[in-house]
């Protein structure tokens, strides 16, 4: 089963909208199968889901875990691998 993470961001993207999706993609990229990353705007429908108040925020298998800042690469890494 895959994991997804959605990364939550302003369009245009603000500097550290690309830099939350680029930090996504990397992880998922070191982890491997079974994570995709989806990037979506902080407008949208999908965003009401979740309550969006700030970007970027990032959602992990339904779980807001970042709000208005960027995490860091071992920081994601490591929630992406507690849902596994």
């Amino acid at each position: 089963m895959d994991i997804i993470v959605k990364v939550f961001g302003s369009e245009p993207p603000c500097a550290k909208c690309k830099v939350a999706y680029d930090t996504a993609k990397k992880v998922s990229e070191r982890i491997g199968g079974g994570v995709a990353v989806e990037k979506h705007s902080a407008l949208s429908e999908e965003d009401d889901k979740y309550g969006i108040m700030m970007t970027p925020t990032v959602v992990v298998d339904g779980e807001v875990v970042v709000v208005g800042k960027v995490p860091t690469e071992k920081r994601l890494e490591e929630i992406i691998r507690s849902k596994v």
